[in-house]
Protein backbone atom coordinates (compact mmCIF):
# COMPACT_ATOMS: atom_id res chain seq x y z
CA UNK A 1 0.00 0.00 0.00
CA UNK A 2 2.73 2.43 0.92
CA UNK A 3 4.81 1.76 -2.25
CA UNK A 4 1.79 2.17 -4.50
CA UNK A 5 0.78 5.43 -2.86
CA UNK A 6 4.33 6.69 -3.25
CA UNK A 7 4.51 5.88 -6.97
CA UNK A 8 1.17 7.52 -7.89
CA UNK A 9 2.11 11.10 -6.89
CA UNK A 10 5.44 10.64 -8.64
CA UNK A 11 3.69 9.62 -11.85
CA UNK A 12 1.32 12.57 -11.60
CA UNK A 13 4.23 14.94 -11.01
CA UNK A 14 6.08 13.54 -13.99
CA UNK A 15 2.99 13.99 -16.23
CA UNK A 16 2.43 17.59 -15.16
CA UNK A 17 6.11 18.37 -15.73
CA UNK A 18 5.90 16.92 -19.23
CA UNK A 19 2.81 18.99 -20.01
CA UNK A 20 4.63 22.13 -18.84
CA UNK A 21 7.56 21.34 -21.13
CA UNK A 22 5.24 20.78 -24.10
CA UNK A 23 3.38 23.99 -23.33
CA UNK A 24 6.64 25.92 -23.05
CA UNK A 25 7.85 24.46 -26.34
CA UNK A 26 4.64 25.50 -28.11
CA UNK A 27 4.95 29.00 -26.65
CA UNK A 28 8.47 29.25 -28.02
CA UNK A 29 7.23 28.11 -31.45
CA UNK A 30 4.53 30.79 -31.42
CA UNK A 31 7.05 33.47 -30.52
CA UNK A 32 9.44 32.29 -33.22
CA UNK A 33 6.59 32.29 -35.73
CA UNK A 34 5.65 35.87 -34.87
CA UNK A 35 9.29 36.92 -35.18
CA UNK A 36 9.46 35.51 -38.71
CA UNK A 37 6.13 36.99 -39.89
CA UNK A 38 6.60 40.34 -38.11
CA UNK A 39 8.39 42.04 -41.08
CA UNK A 40 5.59 41.07 -43.48
CA UNK A 41 2.92 42.17 -40.99
CA UNK A 42 4.64 45.52 -40.47
CA UNK A 43 4.87 46.08 -44.24
CA UNK A 44 1.17 45.24 -44.69
CA UNK A 45 0.11 47.52 -41.84
CA UNK A 46 2.29 50.46 -42.91
CA UNK A 47 1.79 50.29 -46.68
CA UNK A 48 -1.69 48.75 -47.00
CA UNK A 49 -3.97 48.97 -43.98
CA UNK A 50 -2.78 52.36 -42.73
CA UNK A 51 -3.26 54.03 -46.15
CA UNK A 52 -6.74 52.50 -46.41
CA UNK A 53 -7.71 53.91 -43.02
CA UNK A 54 -6.19 57.28 -43.94
CA UNK A 55 -8.06 57.34 -47.27
CA UNK A 56 -11.31 56.56 -45.45
CA UNK A 57 -10.66 59.54 -43.20
CA UNK A 58 -9.80 61.77 -46.18
CA UNK A 59 -13.10 60.85 -47.86
CA UNK A 60 -14.85 62.59 -44.96
CA UNK A 61 -12.85 65.80 -45.41
CA UNK A 62 -12.65 68.80 -47.68
CA UNK A 63 -8.89 68.51 -48.19
CA UNK A 64 -6.71 69.99 -50.94
CA UNK A 65 -3.67 67.81 -50.29
CA UNK A 66 -1.40 70.75 -49.37
CA UNK A 67 -1.25 70.02 -45.65
CA UNK A 68 -1.73 67.15 -43.26
CA UNK A 69 -5.24 65.66 -43.35
CA UNK A 70 -5.11 65.53 -39.56
CA UNK A 71 -4.47 69.26 -39.19
CA UNK A 72 -7.01 72.04 -38.77
CA UNK A 73 -6.66 73.07 -42.43
CA UNK A 74 -8.73 70.07 -43.52
CA UNK A 75 -12.45 70.69 -42.92
CA UNK A 76 -14.50 67.75 -41.74
CA UNK A 77 -17.62 67.46 -43.94
CA UNK A 78 -18.85 64.01 -42.94
CA UNK A 79 -20.74 62.21 -45.68
CA UNK A 80 -21.13 65.29 -47.90
CA UNK A 81 -18.67 63.93 -50.46
CA UNK A 82 -20.67 60.72 -50.78
CA UNK A 83 -23.93 62.68 -50.89
CA UNK A 84 -22.66 64.88 -53.72
CA UNK A 85 -21.46 61.79 -55.54
CA UNK A 86 -24.57 59.63 -55.24
CA UNK A 87 -27.57 61.77 -54.25
CA UNK A 88 -27.34 65.47 -55.06
CA UNK A 89 -27.89 66.43 -58.69
CA UNK A 90 -24.82 68.08 -60.16
CA UNK A 91 -21.80 67.70 -62.38
CA UNK A 92 -20.08 65.25 -60.05
CA UNK A 93 -22.98 62.81 -59.89
CA UNK A 94 -23.59 63.15 -63.63
CA UNK A 95 -19.96 62.35 -64.44
CA UNK A 96 -19.89 59.46 -61.99
CA UNK A 97 -23.05 57.90 -63.41
CA UNK A 98 -21.67 58.29 -66.93
CA UNK A 99 -18.51 56.55 -65.79
CA UNK A 100 -20.54 53.73 -64.22
CA UNK A 101 -22.51 53.29 -67.45
CA UNK A 102 -19.33 53.27 -69.52
CA UNK A 103 -17.67 50.76 -67.20
CA UNK A 104 -20.70 48.47 -67.23
CA UNK A 105 -20.38 48.14 -70.99
CA UNK A 106 -16.63 47.79 -70.62
CA UNK A 107 -17.11 44.96 -68.14
CA UNK A 108 -19.89 43.28 -70.12
CA UNK A 109 -18.03 43.07 -73.41
CA UNK A 110 -14.47 43.07 -72.05
CA UNK A 111 -14.89 40.27 -69.52
CA UNK A 112 -16.93 38.18 -71.95
CA UNK A 113 -14.46 38.72 -74.77
CA UNK A 114 -11.32 38.02 -72.76
CA UNK A 115 -12.85 34.90 -71.18
CA UNK A 116 -13.89 33.43 -74.52
CA UNK A 117 -10.64 34.35 -76.30
CA UNK A 118 -8.34 33.14 -73.53
CA UNK A 119 -10.27 29.86 -73.27
CA UNK A 120 -9.99 29.38 -77.04
CA UNK A 121 -6.25 30.11 -76.97
CA UNK A 122 -5.72 27.70 -74.08
CA UNK A 123 -7.65 24.97 -75.89
CA UNK A 124 -5.57 25.55 -79.03
CA UNK A 125 -2.16 25.47 -77.36
CA UNK A 126 -3.19 22.44 -75.28
CA UNK A 127 -4.02 20.40 -78.36
CA UNK A 128 -1.53 17.70 -79.32
CA UNK A 129 -2.37 18.31 -82.96
CA UNK A 130 -0.81 21.78 -82.89
CA UNK A 131 2.89 21.81 -83.67
CA UNK A 132 5.15 24.31 -81.93
CA UNK A 133 2.88 24.70 -78.94
CA UNK A 134 5.63 26.31 -76.85
CA UNK A 135 6.19 28.94 -79.54
CA UNK A 136 2.50 29.85 -79.73
CA UNK A 137 2.21 29.95 -75.92
CA UNK A 138 5.03 32.49 -75.84
CA UNK A 139 3.53 34.59 -78.62
CA UNK A 140 0.07 34.66 -77.04
CA UNK A 141 1.48 35.49 -73.62
CA UNK A 142 3.83 38.22 -74.85
CA UNK A 143 1.29 41.12 -74.57
CA UNK A 144 0.81 40.25 -70.89
CA UNK A 145 4.45 41.04 -70.07
CA UNK A 146 4.47 44.22 -72.15
CA UNK A 147 3.89 47.53 -70.41
CA UNK A 148 0.27 48.68 -70.58
CA UNK A 149 1.57 52.16 -71.37
CA UNK A 150 3.47 50.85 -74.39
CA UNK A 151 0.42 48.93 -75.60
CA UNK A 152 -1.78 52.00 -75.14
CA UNK A 153 0.65 54.17 -77.12
CA UNK A 154 0.64 51.53 -79.87
CA UNK A 155 -3.15 51.61 -80.07
CA UNK A 156 -3.01 55.42 -80.02
CA UNK A 157 -0.89 55.33 -83.18
CA UNK A 158 -3.24 52.80 -84.77
CA UNK A 159 -6.42 54.79 -84.14
CA UNK A 160 -5.19 58.35 -84.66
CA UNK A 161 -6.42 60.39 -87.62
CA UNK A 162 -3.73 59.17 -90.03
CA UNK A 163 -3.33 55.79 -88.35
CA UNK A 164 -3.57 52.39 -89.97
CA UNK A 165 -7.14 51.75 -88.82
CA UNK A 166 -8.51 55.00 -90.23
CA UNK A 167 -6.61 54.51 -93.50
CA UNK A 168 -8.13 51.04 -93.88
CA UNK A 169 -11.59 52.41 -93.08
CA UNK A 170 -11.16 55.04 -95.80
CA UNK A 171 -10.74 52.21 -98.32
CA UNK A 172 -14.37 51.18 -97.71
CA UNK A 173 -15.69 54.75 -97.67
CA UNK A 174 -15.77 55.33 -93.88
CA UNK A 175 -14.40 58.55 -92.44
CA UNK A 176 -12.30 57.18 -89.60
CA UNK A 177 -11.73 60.32 -87.49
CA UNK A 178 -15.42 61.26 -87.46
CA UNK A 179 -16.34 57.65 -86.72
CA UNK A 180 -14.11 57.42 -83.65
CA UNK A 181 -15.04 60.89 -82.43
CA UNK A 182 -18.76 60.10 -82.50
CA UNK A 183 -20.07 60.39 -78.89
CA UNK A 184 -23.08 58.21 -79.60
CA UNK A 185 -23.22 54.60 -78.54
CA UNK A 186 -23.05 51.86 -81.13
CA UNK A 187 -26.75 51.04 -80.58
CA UNK A 188 -27.71 54.64 -81.28
CA UNK A 189 -25.50 54.64 -84.37
CA UNK A 190 -27.12 51.47 -85.68
CA UNK A 191 -30.64 52.78 -84.99
CA UNK A 192 -29.84 56.06 -86.75
CA UNK A 193 -29.08 54.05 -89.89
CA UNK A 194 -32.70 52.97 -89.85
CA UNK A 195 -34.00 56.52 -89.35
CA UNK A 196 -34.51 56.32 -85.57
CA UNK A 197 -32.65 59.45 -84.42
CA UNK A 198 -35.05 60.50 -81.64
CA UNK A 199 -35.58 58.23 -78.64
CA UNK A 200 -39.02 56.95 -77.61
CA UNK A 201 -40.67 59.14 -75.01
CA UNK A 202 -40.64 56.47 -72.31
CA UNK A 203 -36.89 56.07 -72.69
CA UNK A 204 -36.20 59.80 -72.80
CA UNK A 205 -38.45 60.78 -69.88
CA UNK A 206 -37.53 58.07 -67.36
CA UNK A 207 -34.23 58.54 -65.56
CA UNK A 208 -31.92 56.44 -63.41
CA UNK A 209 -29.17 58.11 -61.41
CA UNK A 210 -29.61 61.35 -63.29
CA UNK A 211 -29.28 59.70 -66.73
CA UNK A 212 -32.18 58.91 -69.01
CA UNK A 213 -32.85 55.29 -69.90
CA UNK A 214 -31.99 56.21 -73.49
CA UNK A 215 -28.48 57.07 -72.31
CA UNK A 216 -28.18 53.87 -70.31
CA UNK A 217 -29.04 51.67 -73.31
CA UNK A 218 -26.90 53.58 -75.80
CA UNK A 219 -24.18 50.96 -75.85
CA UNK A 220 -20.46 51.71 -75.76
CA UNK A 221 -19.07 54.37 -78.05
CA UNK A 222 -16.70 53.42 -80.84
CA UNK A 223 -13.81 54.80 -78.78
CA UNK A 224 -14.84 52.59 -75.86
CA UNK A 225 -15.01 49.62 -78.24
CA UNK A 226 -11.37 50.34 -79.14
CA UNK A 227 -10.47 50.32 -75.43
CA UNK A 228 -12.32 47.02 -75.00
CA UNK A 229 -10.42 45.51 -77.92
CA UNK A 230 -7.15 46.70 -76.38
CA UNK A 231 -7.98 45.07 -73.05
CA UNK A 232 -9.05 41.79 -74.62
CA UNK A 233 -5.87 41.57 -76.68
CA UNK A 234 -3.56 42.54 -73.82
CA UNK A 235 -5.17 40.37 -71.10
CA UNK A 236 -6.01 37.19 -72.96
CA UNK A 237 -2.47 35.81 -72.64
CA UNK A 238 -2.51 36.00 -68.85
CA UNK A 239 -5.87 34.31 -68.48
CA UNK A 240 -4.87 31.74 -71.10
CA UNK A 241 -2.39 30.36 -68.56
CA UNK A 242 -5.14 29.91 -65.94
CA UNK A 243 -7.22 27.94 -68.40
CA UNK A 244 -4.19 26.00 -69.62
CA UNK A 245 -3.45 24.80 -66.10
CA UNK A 246 -7.06 23.72 -65.69
CA UNK A 247 -7.09 21.86 -69.01
CA UNK A 248 -3.90 20.00 -68.17
CA UNK A 249 -5.40 18.87 -64.86
CA UNK A 250 -8.24 17.05 -66.63
CA UNK A 251 -7.44 13.31 -66.69
CA UNK A 252 -6.90 12.12 -70.23
CA UNK A 253 -8.76 8.92 -69.32
CA UNK A 254 -12.05 10.85 -69.17
CA UNK A 255 -11.57 12.19 -72.68
CA UNK A 256 -10.66 8.74 -73.97
CA UNK A 257 -13.64 7.11 -72.24
CA UNK A 258 -16.02 9.68 -73.74
CA UNK A 259 -14.50 9.13 -77.19
CA UNK A 260 -14.89 5.34 -76.84
CA UNK A 261 -18.55 5.86 -75.90
CA UNK A 262 -19.03 7.66 -79.22
CA UNK A 263 -19.01 11.27 -78.05
CA UNK A 264 -17.81 13.72 -80.67
CA UNK A 265 -15.44 16.62 -80.09
CA UNK A 266 -18.24 19.08 -79.28
CA UNK A 267 -19.99 16.71 -76.86
CA UNK A 268 -16.71 15.94 -75.09
CA UNK A 269 -16.03 19.66 -74.78
CA UNK A 270 -19.54 20.42 -73.50
CA UNK A 271 -20.07 17.50 -71.12
CA UNK A 272 -16.51 16.72 -69.97
CA UNK A 273 -14.23 19.73 -70.40
CA UNK A 274 -16.54 22.60 -69.46
CA UNK A 275 -17.91 21.08 -66.21
CA UNK A 276 -14.37 20.29 -65.02
CA UNK A 277 -13.23 23.82 -65.93
CA UNK A 278 -15.87 25.53 -63.78
CA UNK A 279 -13.42 26.69 -61.11
CA UNK A 280 -11.00 28.07 -63.68
CA UNK A 281 -13.81 29.93 -65.46
CA UNK A 282 -15.07 31.44 -62.20
CA UNK A 283 -11.53 32.51 -61.25
CA UNK A 284 -10.87 34.15 -64.61
CA UNK A 285 -14.20 35.98 -64.63
CA UNK A 286 -13.61 37.22 -61.08
CA UNK A 287 -10.12 38.55 -61.84
CA UNK A 288 -11.23 40.09 -65.13
CA UNK A 289 -14.22 41.72 -63.42
CA UNK A 290 -12.04 43.33 -60.76
CA UNK A 291 -9.43 44.60 -63.22
CA UNK A 292 -12.10 45.96 -65.58
CA UNK A 293 -13.62 48.18 -62.91
CA UNK A 294 -10.15 49.51 -62.07
CA UNK A 295 -9.19 50.49 -65.63
CA UNK A 296 -7.25 53.76 -65.67
CA UNK A 297 -4.00 53.83 -67.62
CA UNK A 298 -5.55 53.06 -71.02
CA UNK A 299 -8.12 55.82 -70.54
CA UNK A 300 -5.49 58.28 -69.33
CA UNK A 301 -3.22 57.69 -72.34
CA UNK A 302 -5.72 57.16 -75.14
CA UNK A 303 -8.76 59.34 -74.54
CA UNK A 304 -8.90 61.01 -71.10
CA UNK A 305 -12.67 60.52 -71.21
CA UNK A 306 -13.23 61.76 -74.78
CA UNK A 307 -15.30 61.90 -76.86
CA UNK A 308 -17.97 63.61 -74.74
CA UNK A 309 -17.05 61.57 -71.63
CA UNK A 310 -17.99 58.27 -73.28
CA UNK A 311 -14.73 56.67 -72.09
CA UNK A 312 -14.84 58.14 -68.60
CA UNK A 313 -14.26 55.64 -65.78
CA UNK A 314 -14.55 55.90 -61.97
CA UNK A 315 -10.80 55.43 -61.50
CA UNK A 316 -10.08 58.27 -63.91
CA UNK A 317 -12.60 60.53 -62.13
CA UNK A 318 -10.91 59.78 -58.81
CA UNK A 319 -7.55 60.77 -60.30
CA UNK A 320 -8.80 63.97 -61.95
CA UNK A 321 -10.72 65.12 -58.89
CA UNK A 322 -7.75 64.45 -56.60
CA UNK A 323 -4.69 65.50 -58.54
CA UNK A 324 -6.32 67.74 -61.14
CA UNK A 325 -8.85 69.70 -59.08
CA UNK A 326 -7.25 69.29 -55.65
CA UNK A 327 -10.42 67.69 -54.20
CA UNK A 328 -8.81 64.73 -52.50
CA UNK A 329 -11.85 64.09 -50.33
CA UNK A 330 -14.06 63.66 -53.39
CA UNK A 331 -11.43 61.48 -55.07
CA UNK A 332 -11.21 59.23 -52.00
CA UNK A 333 -15.01 58.98 -51.86
CA UNK A 334 -15.09 57.88 -55.50
CA UNK A 335 -12.43 55.27 -54.74
CA UNK A 336 -14.40 53.82 -51.81
CA UNK A 337 -17.65 53.72 -53.78
CA UNK A 338 -15.78 51.93 -56.55
CA UNK A 339 -14.39 49.52 -53.94
CA UNK A 340 -17.92 48.80 -52.70
CA UNK A 341 -19.16 48.19 -56.26
CA UNK A 342 -16.33 45.73 -56.93
CA UNK A 343 -16.98 43.85 -53.66
CA UNK A 344 -20.71 43.55 -54.30
CA UNK A 345 -20.34 42.43 -57.92
CA UNK A 346 -17.61 39.96 -57.01
CA UNK A 347 -19.79 38.40 -54.30
CA UNK A 348 -22.72 38.15 -56.72
CA UNK A 349 -20.53 36.64 -59.42
CA UNK A 350 -19.04 34.12 -57.00
CA UNK A 351 -22.54 33.18 -55.79
CA UNK A 352 -23.77 32.64 -59.34
CA UNK A 353 -20.70 30.58 -60.26
CA UNK A 354 -20.63 28.48 -57.10
CA UNK A 355 -20.64 24.71 -57.32
CA UNK A 356 -24.07 23.25 -56.63
CA UNK A 357 -24.50 19.79 -55.19
CA UNK A 358 -26.85 17.48 -56.96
Amino acid sequence: MTATATREPSARGHGSSRRRRVSGHRLQERRAGWVFVAPAVVVLVVFLFAPIVMAAWVSLLDWNGQSSPFSGDAEFVGLDNYRNLLVDAGLLRGDFMLSVRNTLYYVLFGVTGVTVLSFALATAVNSWVLKGRGYFRTIFYFPAITSSVAISVLFLFLFQGSGVVNVMLSWVGIDGPSWFNDPRGVLHIVLSRFGMDAPPSWLADNTLGGLSLWQWVSGPSVAMCALIALTIWASSGTFMLFFLVGLQDIPIELEEAAAIDGAGAWRRFRHVTLPLMRRSVVLVITLALISSWQVFDQVFILSQGAPAKTTLTPAYISYVRSFGDGQFGVGAAVAFVLFAIIIVLTIVQRWIGRERRA
